[in-house]
């Protein structure tokens, strides 16, 4: 008997489907004779307590152009999908937010919902690192200038960031005779009424931001190392980074055995955690990435593997 996974997304014709991680769980997904329905974040609605949604019915392709087709368009109660998959990329705006109270609800109701709607609210995926502190650069959260200008003066060579942002986006690396200090706070906190985040710069960022990802608590035994391009701070892929595969050291497994237990009992079932050196510097939960690039560097089947899990989860 086929089962029905809905997936909310972005709007399926809008992604790459190259690099699209959710487009690989979806071709898993329909390879183990689930049907697949496709909700965009508009789609969500409840009345008289139910969580409805209105959804395309797909087939995927791993073609990388023409990558699906749509089989019918229907409006049913999310009570109708066997599980659902929240994998809409940020932003995490108040539109999010909303979309999480609904799909809360439905979980309520018996639906499966992956990652935990909940737990994807309260963990922000910068600040809920620093549950992790053994395992985190020095650091600061504040809005307040002076402050950030001490740990900017104790620390010499820092990086500033906003909470909600991704890609790299807003990211300022300031070294100790910056004359942009004052400037650079006072845009990124929008004159102290923001909070953002300071880091210790750590200079194992010339070796790359390795991203790892972790299926129900347990990591992938290889990360993605996303490489700065040259003059870059950034090791991100939307910044330019250039992605290199490699297998995980004993750090890094320190650190997922630390995060692993935590993620499990959130429910936050695939993460992906990113650490520069020997630190962590950020927890994604939301929709994260890079299963493509490590499936081609190391002949896996990650999604493969995450379907395998939810599988047993619906049984």
């Amino acid at each position: 008997m086929s089962r029905n996974l809905g997936v909310v997304m972005d709007p399926i014709g809008s992604i790459n489907p190259k690099k699209d991680s959710t487009l690989a769980m979806m071709i898993a997904a329909q390879a183990r004779g689930y049907r697949l329905f496709v909700i965009e974040l508009g789609g969500l609605y409840v009345t008289e307590g139910s969580v409805f949604a209105r959804q395309q019915e797909v087939r995927v392709a791993d073609d990388p152009t023409h990558w699906f087709d749509v089989v019918d368009i229907r409006t049913t109660p999310l009570s109708e999908l066997d599980v659902v998959l929240m994998r809409k990329d940020p932003p995490f705006d108040m539109e999010y937010i909303y979309a999480t109270y609904l799909l809360e609800l439905a979980e309520g109701q018996g639906v499966p919902v992956l990652n935990r709607p909940g737990s994807i609210r309260d963990c922000n995926e910068k600040l809920f690192a620093l549950h992790f502190p053994q395992c985190c650069p020095p650091h600061l959260v504040s809005r307040d200038a002076g402050l950030l200008r001490e740990f900017h003066k104790a620390h010499g060579d820092v990086i500033f960031k906003p909470l909600d942002g991704m890609g790299g986006e807003s990211i300022f690396r300031l070294t100790r005779e910056d004359p942009n200090v004052s400037v650079i706070i006072e845009t990124l906190t929008r004159r102290g009424e923001r909070r953002i985040m300071a880091q210790r710069y750590i200079p194992e960022i010339i070796k790359g931001d390795t991203r790892i990802l972790l299926i129900n608590g347990e990591p992938v035994p290889y990360g993605l190392a996303r490489i700065p391009a040259q003059g870059e701070t950034r090791g991100n892929l939307a910044a330019g980074g250039a992605g290199v595969g490699r297998a995980l050291t004993d750090r890094d497994y320190y650190i997922c055995e630390q995060v692993g237990p935590v993620l499990k009992e959130k429910g936050l079932y695939f993460t992906g955690i990113d650490v520069i050196g020997d630190y962590l510097t950020e927890i994604n939960v939301t929709c994260p990435t890079c299963i493509r690039e490590l499936d081609k560097a190391f002949d896996l089947d990650i999604a493969g593997d995450y379907l395998e899990f939810i599988d047993k989860l619906v049984a």
